[in-house]
């Protein structure tokens, strides 16, 4: 079952008769306006129960999905409707068309979720129920020829670095990664628990998870506005949420910045709870002896505030957290294990259709991102790469040969991330093999590591971690800078780029910078920082679709900065 607020903000149900009806209907009016086999079928939307109904019904109308991010950029959504040669698009208004015409983008014809008229959803229905009732066995002929091995998904990836390329992934693959995924939480997960769907089902991960969803019969509540979240987790209570390392670190940074607002005791009190969880948890989590002195501090600190996280985020029923999509740090893991909420890690990547690996609720190995899935071996390359083998392993990718041939070797994918493997199958990934680099002092660093640690503070909204041939890594920073103000009690009158020229501020972020990566090894600590002129985005090109920055694009508009913060090595 699924379930969408309205207008008025009330939860609407879609049961699983009348969701069934609906993907019957809308797979049979494609068939309708011409979708036959194979043809590719493009979706641009934001989250919402039609972009479930619209991407199961093309499955089942033998066509090929290909998912757009709704804040996709203009050139990127060019090259994949004309890459995927779609042959039919699905919208959430028709404003979205009109946008991309006004870019001088080439259209199929579209279907908008909202509109009312012949171009709509709600006709398109129609006109399949009215199909159906002529051919009633049509649609039974159609999925009765369906193989494993036909292509089911389309999807680009979201690319740092060029173009996205197309991966093709098949009924199986997607099929048997719900099924092996999802086996992990089989005696956890009971038919009618409430989940909460927060991630864009543009991405294979959250496209995949719908799946799983619906396969241990959860009511999942989809959430159309990440700005509502709290307000859906306190409404929901969700049992389960899978989400990615941005959120949970935006949690605690919204628990700290409510706490420092209010002043007084509780600005005191709430950051130091949150640090006495965390340090019991890390003995706790390491098998260490805990000393009466650590487990005095955690029993106060969860008296006087831990206990009051878990109601007032909405997460009384919750049984864990899922996380995927990049690197979370050990500290966010413990912090939230510090008011009793577990987060179990897991690794995946859209060839992989996508998830590899991933942690037990039951016995999560807090800083790795857990074992094999069902059905999936993993091992190292001689130079640390993972590599990858298994039903989801994606096809190859679409009208590359060549790249194909050189991401899966007898079946193998290289993943292109540095890993270990423990001896109990658990992996650990170290960074992206194409991101690492070398300072002029021969140490080789992984940013993702150094950057996931100076998220952990409460004043950094976004970071990238540069260095190459310079003398140590430094930090491009994005201020989170209504913590900036409220710590330095400054006036919201002054402007990002007034405050970025303040010694007090600049004081501030670089004493963060040191705090945050001193638990690192000594070439990896931060101690020079640039401070953005504003947040990075999509539309300027320096963040992929899913938030991750690009980082050649970065380091080219902001070349003066990184010299001016870092020079580089003659």
């Amino acid at each position: 079952m699924l379930a969408q607020r309205d207008a008025a903000g009330i939860w609407v149900i879609t049961g699983s008769h009348a969701l069934r009806e609906r993907i019957a209907a809308t797979a049979m009016g494609l068939r309708q306006a011409g979708i036959g086999r194979g043809d590719r079928v493009a979706i641009m939307s934001p989250n919402r129960v039609d972009w479930i109904v619209a991407n199961l019904a093309i499955l089942h109308a033998g066509g090929v999905v290909v998912p757009l991010y709704a804040t996709q950029a203009f050139d990127q959504v060019r090259h994949i409707l004309t890459d995927s040669e779609a042959r039919l698009l699905f919208v959430d208004t028709a404003t979205v068309c009109d946008a991309l015409r006004s870019n001088g983008i080439s259209l199929p014809p579209s279907i908008a979720f909202d509109s009312g008229a012949g171009d709509g959803l709600a006709a398109l229905e129609a006109a399949g129920r009215d199909a159906a009732a002529r051919e009633p066995e049509a649609l039974a002929s159609i999925a009765a020829q369906t193989r494993a091995d036909d292509l089911a998904v389309l999807i680009y990836t979201s690319g740092t670095t060029g173009q996205p390329k197309g991966v093709m992934l098949t009924h199986g693959n997607i099929a048997s990664n719900a099924l092996d995924a999802f086996a992990v939480i089989e005696e956890i997960m009971r038919p009618g628990d409430a989940v909460l769907s927060i991630l864009p089902y543009a991405h294979i991960y959250e496209s995949t998870n719908v799946l799983g969803y619906f396969l241990r019969r959860s009511l999942v509540y989809v959430n159309t506005n990440l700005d509502g979240l709290l307000e859906d987790l306190r409404s929901v209570q969700p049992v389960m949420v899978l989400a990615v390392p941005r959120i949970f670190e935006r949690v605690i940074v919204a628990v700290v910045a409510k706490a420092k607002k209010a002043g007084g005791v509780q600005a005191r009190i709430v950051p130091w709870a949150l640090a006495a969880g965390r340090e019991y948890m890390r003995a706790k989590v390491a098998g260490k002896a805990i000393g009466a002195g650590l487990v005095l501090n955690y029993r106060l600190a969860y008296a006087l505030a831990l206990r009051r996280l878990r109601p007032a985020l909405g997460l009384q029923q919750l049984k864990f957290f899922a996380s995927g999509s990049a690197p979370l740090h050990p500290d966010t893991t413990l912090t939230f294990l510090g008011f009793g909420v577990p987060i179990v890690e897991g690794y995946g990547l859209t060839e992989c259709s996508p998830v590899v690996t991933t942690n037990s609720p039951r016995n999560p190995r807090v800083g790795t991102v857990g074992p094999a899935i069902r059905n999936v071996e993993v091992k190292l390359a001689e130079d640390g790469e993972l590599l990858v083998r298994g039903p989801g392993v994606m096809k190859g990718y679409h009208r590359d040969r060549e790249a194909t041939e050189r991401a899966i070797t007898d079946g193998w994918l290289h993943t292109g991330d540095i890993a270990t493997i423990r001896d109990d199958g658990c992996v650990r990934i170290v960074d992206r093999k194409n991101e690492l680099f070398k300072t002029s002092g021969g140490k080789y660093i992984a940013p993702g590591r150094i950057e996931s640690a100076l998220l952990r503070s409460i004043y950094f909204n976004q970071v990238m971690v540069f260095g190459s041939g310079r003398p140590h890594p430094a930090a491009l920073v994005s201020p989170n800078w209504t913590s900036v103000r409220g710590e330095l009690r400054l006036t919201p009158a002054l402007a990002p780029a007034e405050l970025a020229m303040r010694s007090d501020v600049i004081e501030l972020l670089q004493r963060e910078a040191r705090l945050h990566t001193s638990d690192l090894a000594p070439f990896e600590r931060i101690r020079t920082i640039g401070i953005l002129p504003r947040d990075l985005t999509i539309e300027a090109g320096e963040l992929s679709p899913t938030q991750k920055v690009r980082r050649r694009v970065v380091e080219r508009l902001y070349a003066g900065l990184i010299d001016a913060v870092m020079p580089a090595v003659a």
